[in-house]
């Protein structure tokens, strides 16, 4: 029978780990329980994978873990040590389900159990999940539910053991009456789509076209962490194609902003040899919180977007590192790819009387793509806006036209 693993530096959270193992088996499920603790032996509980196996599986010894440079370094390590356990446990069939609990102990088992695909059951519960902390490193780019511990994972009491009772009977209820995420079905083709706020109506206009010719679009929310997310699961096949119409997520990793979606956007599409079609949509902005702008951007033209996000408008000097790297990341494309710029503004606030209206530094971002990208790669240069529905329908087209014809 496949198990439901749970994760846990069992040396401090072992009495809590028990419950929550012992109910989970009054549900008629079994477990698999990893011990991430690096210091301590486990308290009131036998792990089914203990700290000594996981060091010896990395090639050393406990010891040696355990005097590693430093406490970061030896978590790292551990980290990885985990997330290699989980992830061969599941591809061999062993593992149905994942928790991770703990203090700032749950990052390291979250990080382990978002290697389990979309639509395999997935908890995080922890004390600092919630109030000012990120969520990013418990949810990473897939769909790990958050359970806040309400009180410290020290002892069993009336409101600890509640939580987990109903950890468990999530965990349950998600494995008798879920189910994970497969394949595409025969016959059926999803185009992945990036949108924002600011490119709702062209991607809307896209989404209706693509429509008409048979595709039904996958739409992600460019936010440091749809980007991403669209990837991976583009890459491991769930999509026919891509139109990444908004590419904002390679703009906040220059100035610090929220949507940050990493080094390597951009490039996995490409990699992966799938048909796309690429706008610059809204990389003429970064998102912040408004009381965390930082103070170097201060003297910028600044967009009240909502309570929440104030947009801070690139500069020109970022524009052109920006037109860098977007070629030089599409570069490794090694499927059919195609580049639409639009001429009439990326951004809502970009328009002739909006405050972020910026032909000058547009024509810099085009100039450094035409100088760094691959001569193969088509650039169409187009007079409208990244919010016009018509540039949302001919992206439909452009990438209808890359695709293989269908047999006749």
């Amino acid at each position: 029978m496949s198990k439901v693993v749970i994760v846990a530096t069992l040396d401090t959270k072992g009495p809590e780990v028990a419950y929550l193992r012992d109910r989970i088996h009054a549900l008629g499920l079994e477990t698999l329980v990893v011990d991430s603790g690096i210091l301590g032996e486990p308290l009131g509980i036998e792990p089914d994978v203990t700290h000594a196996q996981l060091a010896e599986r990395g090639g050393m010894t406990l010891a040696t873990l355990q005097n590693s440079g430093s406490r970061g370094k030896a978590v790292e390590m551990m980290r990885i040590l985990v997330t290699d356990v989980i992830r061969e446990r599941f591809a061999a069939g062993e593992i149905i389900g994942g928790i991770s609990v703990g203090g700032v102990g749950a990052v390291m088992g979250a990080a382990a159990i978002q290697t389990l695909p979309v639509g395999v059951p997935k908890i995080v519960v922890a004390p600092t999940a919630s109030g000012r902390h990120e969520f990013g490193p418990y949810v990473g780019t897939t769909d790990v539910m958050v359970v806040h511990s309400v009180v410290d994972i020290l002892g069993l009491n009336p409101i600890a053991t509640t939580v987990f009772d109903n950890v468990a009977a999530a965990m349950a209820g998600m494995l008798a009456n879920g189910h994970p995420l497969g394949p595409p079905e025969p016959g059926r083709r999803y185009v992945a789509a990036t949108m924002l706020g600011n490119t709702t109506t062209a991607v809307g206009a896209l989404k209706d076209r693509l429509t008409e010719f048979g595709y039904e679009t996958v739409v992600f929310h460019s936010s440091g962490v749809g980007g991403p997310a669209m990837e991976e699961l583009a890459a491991h096949g769930h999509f026919v194609g891509v139109v990444d119409y908004t590419t904002n997520e390679i703009t906040d990793p220059l100035t610090g902003g929220i949507h940050d979606g990493g080094p390597n956007r951009l490039r996995r599409v490409g990699e992966s040899g799938l048909p796309q079609v690429v706008l610059p949509g809204c990389i003429d902005f970064s998102v912040f919180a408004p009381q965390a702008i930082p103070e170097r951007l201060r003297g910028r033209v600044m967009y009240d977007h909502n309570p929440e996000y104030t947009l801070v408008q690139t500069n020109h000097d970022e524009k052109k590192q920006l037109g860098r790297i977007f070629a030089e990341r599409l570069n490794a494309s090694t499927g059919p790819t195609h580049v639409i710029m639009p001429t009439g503004g990326l951004s809502l606030p970009s328009t002739p009387d909006g405050p972020f209206w910026d032909p000058r530094g547009d024509a810099l971002f085009l100039a450094e793509v035409r100088e760094h990208l691959r001569p193969d790669i088509p650039i169409d240069v187009v007079d409208l806006h990244i919010n016009d529905p018509k540039l949302g329908q001919k992206a439909a087209e452009l990438f209808v036209s890359l695709m293989p014809k269908e047999a006749p």
